[in-house]
């Protein structure tokens, strides 16, 4: 295990040297979003009955910033050791791919719990917010950056240029983000849009981690658990078939 625990270490460390971008930035820009939209939609919008916008807005901001920071911490990792170079001493070493991609995925973990973590904190301070089930809070939170960290993984491995890794964050993960219900119910949407919604994966994971706070979800809280479990089966086996072939790695 100490080549697991040392990649992992490495990885952490990496992100922690410079927390004012990995950890604080994340952290002010959700609290941007919470006081624009709370400031206009507060008083005027309510979603579930007897929780007011403010309140609603605060875990999907959440866990938007939890997954976008936990997707960029596994990708940019790995697009800058392909990069510079030192990428070889890494492949060098005698670690499994299974090690490799646990290493990378549950660093990508911790940044992204963290960032989530401090918008929380950061929230409450405006809003209490109401804990209904913490053991679903904590599943989706650690299933939904392990997810990410996953698709980062194989991100990371398949861009060559950094602006290949920007498009594919740009143009897939920040939409996905924003259009999953962090700002809206979906059942506030026409029905082509409402059925078209249901084929995000993240909107599972920003209603059933929403569940955990207020009891109410768009989705059954059991189904949507059931959909994050296959998308990180689905991504978990795509990554360790690309480690394993060496896939854009050992050329």
């Amino acid at each position: 295990m100490m080549g697991l625990y040392t990649l992992f270490y490495k990885e952490v460390l990496r992100f922690g040297k410079v927390l004012l971008q990995t950890l604080i930035a994340p952290i002010v820009t959700a609290l941007l979003y919470l006081l624009v939209f709370g400031h206009v939609f507060g008083n005027r919008v309510q979603v579930f009955p007897g929780v007011s916008y403010t309140a609603f807005l605060i875990p999907g901001l959440v866990m938007m910033s939890l997954i976008q920071n936990a997707f960029a911490n596994s990708s940019s990792s790995l697009i800058q050791s392909k990069v510079t170079g030192n990428l070889i001493f890494i492949l060098l070493t005698p670690l499994s791919h299974l090690e490799f991609y646990l290493a990378f995925v549950l660093a990508a973990c911790v940044r992204g719990m963290l960032v989530g973590a401090g918008v929380y904190l950061v929230g409450t301070l405006f809003v209490p917010l109401p804990i209904h089930h913490l053991g679903f809070i904590l599943v989706f939170a650690f299933l939904s950056s392990a997810v990410l960290g996953a698709m980062g993984l194989i991100a990371g491995i398949w861009a060559e240029k950094f602006d290949q890794l920007a498009g594919f964050q740009n143009f897939i993960i920040v939409p996905l983000s924003f259009l999953s219900g962090v700002f809206y119910s979906i059942h506030s949407l026409p029905d082509f849009w409402q059925k078209l919604s249901r084929f995000n994966p993240f909107f599972y994971m920003i209603d059933g981690f929403r569940y955990g706070f207020f009891g109410a979800a768009d989705i059954a809280p059991a189904f949507s658990l059931l959909i994050v479990v296959l998308a990180l089966a689905v991504l978990t086996g795509i990554s360790l078939l690309m480690l394993k072939t060496g896939y854009k790695l050992r050329d």
